[in-house]
């Protein structure tokens, strides 16, 4: 009987060990582009509900390219609104490649991952929903060989 008490006891604390789950992590959100073309219509959205603005939040972009991308670099949109504040733009280039052509993010076969940071300790002015979102923001729409997108937050 001792066992399964030890048992229901350690259970969720493998569980979070296991699964690799971050707690810090409000969203994880990524939308897949059909036919790999990222069209400005396309915005990754993400809701955040604010309960503390003296808590600062970390904003990452996510990126999955081809190694058919004709860029070695990507310019995106972050809008951020809500919260009783004026809607806030902010345009980021992104380095996807370096100057002898190999690709920054970790590769399988012909598929690049890229994580970067867009805002680390931002805090939001007010309690409340916010809306975050991201979309791209080259001159090329549809965006070519771009297999999906994302927007990471957390505390």
């Amino acid at each position: 009987m001792n066992n399964v008490r030890v048992f229901r006891a350690l259970f969720p604390v493998f569980i979070l060990f296991f699964c690799g789950c971050d707690t810090n992590n409000l969203v994880d959100n990524n939308l897949s582009m059909p036919s790999h073309n990222w069209g400005y219509d396309r915005k990754i959205k993400a809701v955040i509900d604010v309960a503390d603005p003296a808590q600062p939040f970390n904003v990452y972009f996510k990126l999955r390219n081809t190694g058919n991308y004709r860029y070695s670099n990507i310019f995106v949109l972050l809008h951020i609104s809500g919260g009783g504040m004026k809607k806030q733009t902010r345009r980021f280039e992104y380095k996807l490649a370096e100057t002898d052509g190999q690709w920054t993010g970790s590769g399988s076969g012909n598929l690049f991952t890229s994580r970067v940071s867009m805002i680390t300790g931002y805090k939001f002015p007010n309690k409340g929903k916010y809306l975050l979102e991201i979309e791209q923001n080259m001159r090329d729409n549809p965006l070519h060989e771009i297999s999906d997108a994302g927007i990471e937050i957390s505390k």
